[in-house]
């Protein structure tokens, strides 16, 4: 848990906030090319946690390799043999990674930012653009030939010499509030099933039909204690009549809505609709737990 004091008109919901909460790791290097490999793995976790997000390299996420001002001693830490090596480094492994990326027909690609390291050295970026056309950062990797002497790290190398390790910090998924803003303007509110925060919407038509919806409400719910995973469901036994549910389900953008009256319940049956795909027809409760649990295990 952070927290930021922002300059006067700086915060924006939650994509720039004072307070929030990043997945952070410290990972001690024996020098430059172990820091390397491990800032290729750090690279390699972020595209992959991107991915499942749904994120594509280069269209809602591309690198910035941030550089330091030798010339600048106020701001950036003077010692400009290790700028020079960092910079290098991480220059690198953007330009094997944007090679990587178009022999797979994909357009991952970086740029360099003059003054945007922080002070202990350089770092890359991964940054994605706002709905108001902002770009920001999501995710960092940053190298740190600094801290470490001021830590007194120090570790004895193959030639039995003491030695100052680099320090690379990363996050997997950067601030967990500036993701879920980029979440909710990617998707528009319309999320995938398994990111979904009420993944399933249970409406009986009327009174005659709450037992079998408060049923199969209690089996989504208690799926998790045999698998690992549980729906998240709205049950909805308001008073409120029939349309205007079906619309208040719509306008949230659930993914399912499970509709239970008279036909329904002489079939022994649910009707299931899909936000996406629309009435999918009627099915017994064992097929709709089945088919949501594959839906979210996979994270389609």
């Amino acid at each position: 848990k952070l927290y930021r004091y922002e300059q006067s008109g700086e915060l924006s919901g939650l994509v720039r906030v004072r307070s929030f909460c990043l997945a952070d790791a410290h990972i001690v290097c024996a020098g430059s090319s172990q820091a390397s490999d491990e800032v290729r793995g750090a690279l390699t976790l972020i595209e992959d946690v991107a991915e499942i997000f749904g994120l594509k390299k280069g269209t809602d996420f591309w690198y910035r390799l941030s550089l330091g001002d030798r010339a600048d001693e106020k701001k950036y830490y003077k010692n400009d043999k290790a700028w020079d090596e960092a910079e290098a480094i991480l220059r690198q492994v953007l330009q094997e990674k944007t090679k990587q990326s178009k022999e797979k027909g994909e357009n991952m690609h970086f740029y360099e930012a003059p003054n945007e390291a922080a002070f202990y050295g350089p770092k890359i970026d991964i940054q994605m653009r706002d709905v108001r056309g902002k770009e920001n950062t999501a995710f960092t990797v940053q190298y740190d030939f600094v801290m470490p002497g001021r830590f007194n790290l120090e570790y004895t190398g193959e030639d039995g010499a003491i030695h100052q390790p680099v320090v690379i910090h990363r996050s997997s998924i950067g601030a967990i509030e500036r993701v879920m803003a980029f979440l909710i303007e990617k998707y528009a509110g319309k999320f995938p099933l398994w990111l979904a925060p009420v993944q399933v919407a249970i409406i009986p038509i009327g009174d005659a039909h709450h037992e079998a919806a408060i049923a199969i409400a209690d089996a989504l719910k208690n799926t998790g204690k045999k698998n690992g995973h549980h729906v998240r469901v709205d049950l909805d036994l308001s008073y409120e009549n029939f349309g205007k549910k079906v619309r208040k389900a719509k306008t949230e953008k659930i993914p399912y809505t499970i509709i239970i009256g008279d036909k329904d319940l002489s079939a022994g049956k649910v009707t299931l609709e899909s936000r996406d795909y629309g009435n999918l027809g009627q099915m017994t409760q064992e097929e709709v737990v089945a088919k949501l649990l594959k839906e979210i295990a996979e994270k389609k």
